[in-house]
């Protein structure tokens, strides 16, 4: 019997491995290598191509733009100003560079700071060498309310020094804070029209980074990841030229992507907007037989919105009619934040969700996802056409309509929305997703960490000589609130997968006990609910538990009894367990109940943005965010990488503790629970469970601190448990003259048993008084 209970507990911890698995826990083993081609269109923050020249005397000249990109926000830092977003704009190409959340909660505290980063915060600079000789960084932008716009610092400045440290560019600036704690102040040199100045800057918490570039990302960087701006727009079609299959631009005309915008910045009452305007001449068109035109963007942030109103619009400068269709790239370089150990849920039957997907949903179909595992391995598979389209008709009218098109992390969504009023996106005849990525470039085991992204392209219009053509959308830019994606049509990217209603309820349970303030609390408060509903079937199981380790004896001596006879070994079993009244399924119904619960809890944690950035311990950086790993300590600096690796270590940059609680109860509980071995098979089969509990120490290592405390606390419950049901069993009951449940030593009678029981299944062979002569009842003879 006690084979049977440990083969199940083998079961039970093989399922639990094969659920982790599922959950991407490791990386997904590298595609094979095809030859990819790089991305001809990545834009670097500080370098400008050379101008198209006009190629007729008689085409209008190359319009006048600016010579350098500039750098522009909307939205502020400043919990006063009211604005949730900080959103940055570089000139070249009129994109976004950069978005911050900078919402505030209740005790004025950033609502959504970066998790991974715990040094203080300046402020998003856009810095890039200075060439003077005095060397130093210069300031490209100074968002409001920033630490960096409070202590003075002004676009143009030239930093030398931050405490101490000389800083060359971005990354310097950044290696500069990492000593530093948020409201300590750092000491900043700089130089300012040739003068030297001394400013102090009182550091902040680091806002959540929701769109950058991927230069930006830090110890988080992945090779092959190229930076981008994010929202870029160029031409998909100019009268009978196209862009071809592997291209970003039409090859031979002016691609606005690259090209220097005019930007101008406007604010009024609680809406600031900025407005890029480029004009391009009809001899940078020639190749396509085209005019001059003229493009224009804005983008408009309101106080309290994670929406970006858009605005595009195209103006035909010739004299004749066009035929124009636009491209719009979608956002990308969405936040990185513990992709080495986040666990996204697909809605896709086969094939898991990496860090970044490109996410969907057109009229009458549900919500869908394109992996960035499927992206990658597209893309090295037909280096000559890379995206994956989604739908592409003729024209746009035979397109499906749109709902919403996006990135998608785990706790955050940038999407494409339909303007004010508008049902859909209907304009547009094709949409693929894609990367921005050097393919070839990506490591093995960081496929997770690839750039997602995805462009639509609009239907062609005629465009009469003087005349303008305008499209509206939005851009969601935020977190994955229930209530927030109610309002924009998004609550279908909040997916807890398998065991859903669990899960939803469950959270809502947490979301109840966190009314306490504290979430740790909350997730034990739930763990002693359960268990303490689920008792009276612990105590069952307790019991027969119990049973077993008596039995345990006779069932040694039955099998030694029929050592060639499995069948007779198995009746008398069940006559044993029938006489002592044993169920031997009755300990496994717990573990069943529990299951669903694991799962529905795990996936809460997964995918509940509540509790991102939620403490165990109140002001305590350890175990600050019960959604990723406990973080106690970076070990990542004298380990090699195989272990602590981002991506590609077993157990990841940080060391944890709560893990390691985990796995110290299991062993303690199988050491409770399990039965004393009988045989050399049974002793095998326990050394391969202490094994395997150790192999799920394993998975334990990167899994939300909040389901660690679960696991911690339903443990320690256990054991009470199983010490009080020692001390709560039943009066011990008699079998025939075998005593079943303790007593006494056992009689000569109960040593028989096995003999007795198989007696009653297998009557004794007949005798003989002859040979071949049956000696029969009744006769002397």
């Amino acid at each position: 019997m006690e084979r049977r209970l440990l083969t199940f507990f083998v079961a039970w911890t093989a399922l639990f491995l094969l659920f982790m698995l599922t959950q991407k826990l490791f990386p997904q083993p590298e595609p094979a290598k095809q030859p990819a081609k790089a991305d001809p269109q990545a834009i670097a923050e500080v370098d400008v191509p050379d101008k198209i020249p006009a190629e007729k005397e008689n085409d209008e000249p190359v319009p006048d733009r600016p010579e350098q990109p500039e750098w522009l926000t909307l939205g502020s830092m400043d919990p006063a100003d009211g604005y949730n977003l900080l959103v940055t704009f570089n000139t070249q190409g009129a994109g976004v560079q950069r978005i911050e959340i900078t919402k505030v909660d209740e005790n004025n505290v950033l609502k959504y700071r970066r998790v991974d980063v715990r040094h203080g915060y300046l402020g998003y600079l856009a810095s890039f060498p200075n060439e003077d000789a005095t060397g130093g960084a210069k300031v490209g932008v100074v968002g409001l309310g920033t630490p960096a716009a409070i202590a003075g610092i002004k676009v143009g400045d030239v930093l030398t020094t931050i405490n101490g440290q000389p800083v060359t560019n971005e990354q310097s600036i950044e290696d500069g804070l990492l000593k530093t704690q948020p409201g300590e102040t750092a000491k900043i040199e700089l130089v300012r029209g040739g003068q030297s100045l001394s400013l102090s800057a009182k550091l902040t918490e680091h806002p959540l980074d929701l769109v950058r570039l991927s230069s930006s990302d830090g110890i988080d960087h992945v090779k092959g990841n190229l930076s981008r701006l994010s929202c870029l727009m160029t031409f998909a079609q100019v009268n009978r030229q196209s862009i071809q299959p592997a291209d970003d631009a039409i090859l031979g005309i002016a691609n606005p992507a690259q090209l220097i915008w005019n930007a101008t910045k406007d604010s009024k009452d609680s809406l600031q907007t900025a407005s890029f305007e480029l004009p391009i001449g009809g001899g940078e068109l020639e190749k396509a037989n085209a005019g001059a035109m003229t493009l224009r963007r804005s983008y408009s942030l309101a106080k309290g919105a994670y929406v970006v109103d858009m605005n595009l619009e195209i103006e035909n400068r010739s004299s004749a009619e066009q035929d124009v269709a636009y491209r719009l790239e979608g956002p990308n370089g969405i936040t990185l934040e513990g992709w080495w150990y986040v666990n996204k849920i697909s809605p896709n039957f086969m094939g898991g969700a990496a860090a970044r997907d490109v996410i969907y949903k057109v009229t009458n179909s549900s919500y869908q996802l394109a992996s960035g595992f499927d992206l990658l391995k597209k893309a090295r598979a037909e280096p000559d056409d890379p995206s994956e389209p989604i739908f592409a008709a003729v024209n746009s009218s035979d397109a499906p309509d749109l709902s919403y098109a996006g990135v998608d992390a785990q706790y955050f969504t940038v999407a494409y929305l339909p303007s004010e009023g508008e049902a859909s996106l209907s304009n547009y005849r094709r949409f693929a997703a894609n990367l921005h990525s050097d393919v070839d470039k990506i490591p093995r085991h960081k496929e997770k960490a690839v750039n997602s992204s995805f462009y639509l392209d609009s239907g062609s219009v005629l465009i009469p000589a003087g005349s303008k053509y305008t499209e509206k959308l939005r851009m969601f830019a935020g977190p994955k609130e229930p209530e927030l994606l109610e309002t924009y049509g998004l609550s279908e990217t909040i997916y807890y997968g398998w065991f859903s209603v669990f899960a939803r309820f469950l959270a809502g349970i947490l979301h109840f006990f966190a009314g306490i303030g504290n979430y740790g609390i909350a997730i034990i408060l739930l763990t002693v609910l359960v268990r303490g509903l689920m008792f009276p079937l612990s105590r069952k199981a307790a019991i027969n538990a119990q049973k077993m380790q008596e039995l345990a004896p006779e069932m040694k001596k039955i099998a030694e009894q029929y050592k060639d006879d499995m069948e007779g070994r198995l009746r008398a079993q069940q006559e044993l367990q029938k006489r002592s009244g044993f169920n031997p399924m009755a300990g496994c119904l717990p573990m069943f109940i529990q299951l669903p619960i694991f799962i529905g809890l795990y996936r809460a944690l997964s995918v509940d943005i509540e509790l991102r950035q939620q403490p165990l311990v109140p002001g305590i950086e350890w175990a600050s965010n019960l959604g990723g790993p406990d973080m106690m300590s970076y070990w990542a600096d004298w380990l090699p990488d195989f272990f602590s690796g981002r991506g590609t270590g077993w157990l990841g940059p940080y060391f944890n503790l709560l893990p390691i609680l985990v796995m110290v109860l299991f062993l303690v509980q199988q050491k409770m629970f399990m039965p004393p071995a009988t045989d050399e098979q049974t002793r095998l089969t326990q050394r391969m469970m202490t094994i395997m509990t150790l192999v799920m120490g394993l998975f334990f290592f990167r899994v939300p601190a909040g389901l660690c405390v679960y696991f911690i606390t339903s443990s320690l419950w256990g054991i009470a448990e199983r010490i009080l049901v020692k001390k709560t069993l039943p009066p011990k009951k008699e079998l025939g003259d075998v005593v079943l449940e303790g007593g006494p030593a056992k009689t000569e009678k109960s040593s028989s048993l096995a003999q007795r029981l198989k007696d009653r299944i297998q009557p004794p062979e007949p005798t003989f008084d002859a040979p071949n002569k049956r000696k029969r009842p009744g006769r002397n003879k």
